[in-house]
């Protein structure tokens, strides 16, 4: 969780409020509120599950990443099956390669009932780090 605190998750996430709940080599966990989120039909936004997914994937996989390298996205998909309605909608984010070039994590989202939701994937490129 120092990871987070130092460098935060963005002005995006928090406008969103999306929040960390643990923060681990193993496995990354946020909560995003359905309310504020929403498309017109009062679902959640397609485009907030990735926002959810993509914060978290990046996130990891920068934490992970090879020492003196960043990670930086290069590709993210998203099979939304479910559609939150209210409360909370919880993020698990777990790497499936964690590579010398390349992170893929999927992230699953699910309603305040449990039910599935949305699977994101996303592959980030490690880079150099020029700072």
């Amino acid at each position: 969780m120092d990871f987070i605190r130092l460098r935060g998750l963005g002005a995006l996430a928090d406008k969103m409020g999306i929040e960390i709940t643990e923060f681990t080599p193993e496995r990354a966990i946020a909560t995003m509120p359905v309310e504020g989120n929403t498309q017109p039909l009062n679902l959640l936004h397609g485009g907030a599950y990735v926002v959810l997914g993509e914060s978290l994937g990046s996130m990891h996989a920068n934490f992970v990443a090879p020492e003196g390298y960043v990670a930086v996205g290069v590709d993210i998909n998203a099979t939304h099956t479910g559609s939150a309605t209210e409360g909370l909608v919880t993020a698990v984010c777990e790497p499936i390669q964690k590579g010398r070039t390349l992170a893929v994590h999927e992230i699953v989202v699910r309603d305040h009932n449990g039910r599935r939701c949305s699977t994101v994937r996303i592959t980030n490129y490690y880079k150099k780090h020029r700072g």
